[in-house]
């Protein structure tokens, strides 16, 4: 199978759902990409599939992408062509399904507009300053640790250890800890909330290259190492930025969707689900299902 005819499945594939979209808008100055006979396909046209379709794509390489994109678009637009040539555009069926596309794209260029284009990377970075301002200093430790079945062992082990053993080889011959063993023990820096308590305990009591005593949490008996301590530090804005804009454009929307609710009128004709609006209405309802 060539090359061509793998993109050519994929794309025909993806266009299963939607054979009968039409072809989004294009500015008359947008670059063709390809023709369709005589229909032009422009780089408009790819960026709309883009945010219809890209989920789909996965991580394919951005040059593979762009090729099933265009693919989709000519198979969507000859499958509209057959579409036009049996005189489907005339049918019921139709009308309903242009009446419910131009609303989503209402939808979608209200949204881009009046909710993404709400949220700023400044905003962001806004309310990133605000909420570090607000944080706690909170302490991190750098440990070790060796974990055996036995008090006496990990006694055997700590004398050694006290007489100039190196503690990281002795997690690598005695730890029976499978995800720490081969690296030493290592547990890198955590703090307060992430172990078992008697481990942390034990951990936040250490000074800096201080080894515990035989530490029994319900996984076994540790010896702690710790190997530093310092201050938590929040991740840099760089490295949340995105989720932070996700979650201010998801609240944003909630924000509207609730305002628009509250100044229009909505009635429940099914009765089934009318039934479950009002139950949920109720004083003491468990909140729907999103």
């Amino acid at each position: 199978m060539t090359s061509r005819t793998r993109l050519g499945i994929v794309a025909a594939a993806l266009a299963g759902g939607l054979a009968f979209a039409p072809l989004p808008f294009a500015a008359a100055q947008d670059p063709v990409v390809a023709t369709v006979n005589g229909k032009n396909i422009t780089e408009a046209d790819i960026r709309l599939a883009e945010t219809e379709i890209g989920s789909d794509l996965g991580t394919l390489p951005e040059a593979t992408k762009r090729r099933v994109l265009v693919e989709y678009l000519i198979e969507n637009q000859l499958f509209a062509e057959a579409a036009e040539g049996d005189k489907l555009a005339s049918s019921n069926d139709f009308d309903g399904r242009m009446q419910y596309w131009r609303r989503r794209a209402l939808r979608d260029t209200y949204f881009d507009k009046s909710v993404k284009g709400a949220v700023s990377e400044a905003d962001a970075r806004r309310f990133y300053d605000e909420q570090v301002k607000q944080l706690k200093p909170e302490e991190e430790v750098k440990a070790r640790h060796i974990l055996v079945e036995s008090e006496d062992k990990a006694k055997e082990i700590a004398e050694k250890i006290a007489h100039g053993a190196d503690f990281a080889e002795m997690a690598k011959e005695f730890s029976k800890d499978p995800g720490t063993k081969d690296e030493g023990g290592t547990l890198g820096y955590f703090s307060r909330g992430q172990m078992v308590p008697q481990f942390e305990e034990a951990a936040f009591k250490l000074q800096k290259g201080d080894v515990s005593q035989p530490v029994q949490t319900q996984f076994g008996w540790h010896l702690i190492q710790v190997e530093d301590r310092r201050e938590r530090q929040p991740p840099d804005f760089a490295v949340i930025k995105e989720r932070l804009m996700v979650s201010m454009i998801h609240r944003k929307a909630q924000e509207i969707a609730a305002s628009l609710r509250g100044k229009a009128k909505i009635e429940y004709v099914d009765a089934e689900i009318k039934k479950q609006v009002e139950t949920e209405k109720k004083p003491g309802a468990p909140a729907p299902k999103q």
